[in-house]
């Protein structure tokens, strides 16, 4: 990654003000990239975007739905981007669940809008779509899944990012390709780190837990996820999106950002060394009614031979990296300049 290109580059983000969102537009920031964003209140209180007070680094902050084609493309429009990353999403399985057709609507169709605002935006040149390891057809097979393996989805959520990674297949060819946009979809594993406190994610489930003094609960001790630090997969997101910025076509296609293959550890093992490092404890209860896959772990060898990206910090470096966060939290430090330093320490292991 080249931190000379981002300087005073008009950069356009959706979803900046949910947790993998406000990490990239904190470290954007960094880089002295002009950031736009595009989102809906902070989706939590507490939150990154307000904690670590996001905004101060924003050039423009719109609050808008992108089921809200109109507004959608006024923002993009008014920004004027180069590159666009997309983000916004209802991000959580149960919520799926929940509703299902508040899911297909952001996901899908939140999409469409992006895409087709895209179209109508003269300035674009490259777009990076967000989507998740989970938008395979995971039969739980003990190998780890490649790009050109099938979608699918046995929830709503899983489901709504395989539809729309076809989306952005089909609004590829049919529509940007020809017009010199190049787009990419992106896929990583189950990223953690500060300031992420959405319901039914196991890291923030377990601080909560820890916080109050209670026991954390487990609805699958033994399922596997690729974990990773949240800036693992934003270092590859950047770099691929400079890339397709300078029109090297060919990497306008799907990519897997996951950890080295020794991080996909079970739940489990996960929730004892945070438990061991804060002296919690944990009990099994599990959700019959709430079908997750037991292990999903991905091949990211494309992205290390294409894009030269690895993965810079083992799982327990991030776990912790983002028990450092919490505590400074807890302790009332200023969380962006905490942020900007775990950044910092970050990019420095990328030189």
């Amino acid at each position: 990654m080249n931190p000379e290109f981002w300087r005073r580059r008009r950069v356009f983000i959706t979803g900046q003000t949910g947790f993998k969102g406000g990490w990239l537009a904190l470290w954007l920031a960094e880089l002295g990239a002009e950031v736009h964003g595009y989102a809906l209140e902070p989706p939590t209180t507490p939150n990154l975007f307000t904690v670590a007070r996001l905004a101060e680094g924003l050039s423009g902050h719109v609050v808008g739905d992108v089921r809200d084609l109109p507004a959608l493309n006024r923002a993009i429009l008014d920004a004027a981007p180069e590159i666009v990353f997309h983000l916004a999403a209802q991000p959580l399985v149960r919520a799926g669940y929940a509703d299902p057709v508040a899911t297909y609507a952001v996901n899908v169709m939140g999409t469409v809008n992006l895409l087709e605002a895209v179209r109508r935006c003269p300035s674009v040149r490259a777009v990076v779509v967000v989507t998740t390891d989970k938008c395979y057809d995971n039969r739980e097979w003990v190998w780890p899944y490649r790009e050109n393996d099938r979608l699918g989805g046995h929830d709503p959520y899983s489901s709504s990012k395989a539809a729309t990674e076809l989306v952005t297949q089909a609004y590829r060819s049919a529509f940007l390709a020809e017009a010199g946009i190049q787009v990419a979809s992106v896929r990583a594993g189950n990223v953690i780190g500060g300031g992420d406190w959405a319901r039914d994610r196991l890291i923030p489930d377990v601080l909560r837990a820890l916080d109050a003094g209670e026991a954390v609960r487990l609805r699958a001790p033994q399922a596997i996820r690729p974990w990773q630090h949240v800036l693992e997969p934003l270092a590859g997101y950047l770099t691929l999106a400079e890339r397709l910025q300078a029109q090297e076509v060919e990497l306008a296609t799907a990519w897997n950002f996951g950890p080295d293959p020794g991080d996909a550890w079970p739940v489990e093992q996960i929730v004892r060394r945070l438990c061991e490092r804060t002296q919690g404890h944990w009990q099994s209860d599990p959700d019959p009614g709430l079908r997750e896959s037991v292990r999903l772990d991905l091949d990211s060898t494309q992205a290390r031979t294409r894009l030269g990206w690895r993965p810079r910090w083992s799982l327990s470096q991030a776990l912790e990296r983002t028990l450092d966060w919490h505590r400074a939290w807890r302790a009332g430090a200023d969380m962006q300049v905490v942020t900007r330093e775990q950044i910092r320490d970050y990019r420095a292991m990328l030189s």
